[in-house]
């Protein structure tokens, strides 16, 4: 047997001491002999894996020489190179190298797919996960078949749940893992007993937390920030100071700036520098450190703080950034709720805050609001008051955020058509477009459906498509009105007088039917067709008679037909506001 099968071979055995790395190569690569496909009539390596016992174990990551290894992967075929591998994956382990290792097992894992059935070949997968800072996947890795009682694979998943801030779920891994730590050298049990010290005290044991870190160094400054949380958790204010000092001085950038948010959460617990002057810290901090839990526990500080404060937009700021990019820190489900409340309440017209703002407000945290009739109050009161304050385009966007939520169902129909009523009023006819057309729908009812084409001919005739406007107010039951309304914004005479043939009332002249009749008047006038004009002052001469605006009507309908400009300023003047299209009429522009 050769030097380098002399090797693997006591790699396979597994019973020596874990020892240095001899031969990392850090930056150097693997020969193309690691990715080769193995002949699948020679693969069994699975099969002997799954025999093989006693399984991993602390003392079954033993580092190789690398250079020894990959000449061993360019002359080794079939089973033989599945050894090799198995051996260099573990090696690699043991270097702490831990997505190298990963490639390898995944090589091996192509090459037989049935090493994911095996106890020991997801154990060394799930501790190369762990390497690598993939927590969530190491932990589902380390939980398959026999793992979850086997030391070896408590002690990888302990370490995977505290980097997840999964410290509840780890706790009860710990004694399961304590053989596994203490089999280790101190070089090595160093990570799991720094992983033991937190989940034992994230799940509320200080006093168990320091008797894990008391084997670690004196100087250790990752020991030392957790020893100064578990004194700080234990009341004893001083030596936690003191441990956070040192590990700010000494420590790694996480360990400075995890030590350093201890020294915060002290200074509030015990009231050393006003809730402002602590904002501003963990704000800075927070500007140097983003996306881990060490971010999390600032942005709850700064929200209990800001909620004490009465800081309205702090709360909201922070307490937004933890719902958004922490979701599983959310343990607390009154904070959510807490939330809600303070938006709806700024958005009450009974708030102080000021309409602008509170507008702002609802659409930075839009994603907050409650679902379904909630929110639809929430967002609707506030549309009304923007609306009411001339800030039509505003309070189009936020109804247009509700468009997106799929509990609304069928009300999306009237909603649509209010945000683009908005937009038009806001001057943004292509806006409303955009806003019937991304929100249709087949099974809005019929009333639903005229509602928007009220809306869509009003924006099309205001884009100048007039043709458009007009064909699709075909079968809209009040479409000839609509259309009247067009041609007199147009003062396009002649199609004034066609459209108001058929709506000429019957009855008593209320406000709509005097501006049909003199709206009807003006445009005869205009055309200089007397005979029509005659006809129109017999018709309605006694009726306006006791109107405000009869004398304009008997100066429009006098012949000759001459309407000066004098005489068209007093009918307008004298014309009720009404529009003969309703509330559609106000959406058009126009004199």
């Amino acid at each position: 047997m050769t030097k380098v099968h002399l090797l693997l071979a006591t790699a396979l055995v597994a019973a020596a001491p874990a020892a240095e790395p001899v031969d990392p190569a850090p930056n150097a690569a693997p020969p193309d002999s690691l990715m080769s496909p193995v002949d699948p009539r020679l693969v069994g390596f699975a099969a002997e894996l799954a025999q093989d016992r006693p399984g991993l174990s602390a003392r079954s990551w033993v580092v190789l020489p690398s250079g020894e290894i990959w000449q061993a992967l360019a002359h080794d075929r079939g089973i033989d190179r599945q050894r090799t591998r198995w051996a260099y994956a573990r090696s690699l382990i043991g270097s702490a190298r831990g997505q190298e290792a990963i490639g390898v097992l995944e090589v091996m894992l192509s090459d037989e797919p049935d090493l994911a059935l095996v106890d020991d070949w997801q154990l060394a997968y799930g501790a190369a996960l762990t390497l690598a800072q993939r927590p969530n996947p190491a932990v589902a890795a380390l939980g398959t078949g026999g793992l979850p009682n086997n030391p070896e694979a408590c002690a990888w998943r302990m370490r995977a749940l505290a980097d997840a801030g999964r410290a509840g779920e780890a706790l009860p891994t710990v004694n399961c893992a304590a053989a596994a730590i203490q089999a280790r050298r101190l070089t090595a049990r160093s990570a799991f007993l720094l992983a033991a010290g937190r989940v034992t005290l994230e799940a509320g044991q200080p006093q168990h937390a320091l008797q894990w870190l008391s084997s670690l160094p004196d100087s250790d400054s990752r020991a030392n920030m957790l020893r100064g949380r578990a004194l700080a958790a234990l009341n004893q204010v001083a030596p936690a100071r003191e441990r956070f000092d040192r590990a700010v001085a000494a420590g790694d950038p996480a360990t400075r700036t995890e030590a350093q948010l201890g020294k915060i959460e002290l200074a509030a617990a015990h009231g050393w520098a006003k809730p402002p002057v602590l904002l501003r810290q963990l704000n800075q901090l927070r500007y140097t450190w983003r996306g881990d839990r060490i971010e999390a526990r600032a942005l709850r500080l700064a929200y209990d703080l800001a909620t004490r404060e009465h800081d309205l937009a702090s709360m909201l700021d922070n307490g937004a950034a933890l719902f958004r990019f922490f979701p599983a820190t959310m343990t607390d489900a009154t904070l959510l709720t807490d939330l809600q409340m303070q938006i709806a309440a700024a958005a009450s017209p009974a708030s102080p805050v000021p309409l602008d703002r509170a507008a702002g407000l609802i659409w930075d945290y839009r994603d907050l609001l409650p679902g379904g009739a909630e929110g639809d109050t929430i967002v609707n009161g506030l549309a009304d008051r923007l609306q009411g304050a001339g800030l039509y385009e505003r309070a189009a966007q936020l109804l247009e955020h509700r468009l997106d939520d799929p509990a609304i169902d069928l009300a999306r129909g009237p909603l649509s058509a209010k945000v683009a009523t908005l937009y038009i009023l806001a001057g943004r006819p292509d806006r409303a477009l955009s806003a019937i057309r991304n929100s249709e729908r087949p099974d809005y009812t019929a009333a639903m459906q005229i509602d928007r084409r009220r809306v869509v001919a009003v924006a099309l005739d205001l884009l100048g498509r007039t043709a458009e406007a007009e064909a699709v107010l075909q079968d809209v039951p009040d479409g000839a009105a609509i259309r009247a309304e067009f041609a007199w914004k147009r003062r396009d005479w002649a199609r004034v007088v066609a459209e108001t043939q058929g709506s000429l009332p019957t009855g008593p002249l209320g406000k709509v039917g005097q501006v049909v009749v003199l709206r009807r008047a003006i445009a005869l006038a205009m055309l200089h067709n007397d005979a029509a004009l005659a006809a129109l002052r017999a018709r309605y001469q006694t009726a306006f008679a006791r109107l405000p605006s009869g004398p304009v009507f008997t100066a429009i309908t006098q012949s000759p037909a001459v309407v000066t400009p004098a005489v068209f300023a007093k009918a307008m003047a004298a014309m009720p506001s009404a529009s003969p299209a309703g509330d559609i009429g106000d959406m058009i522009a126009g004199d």
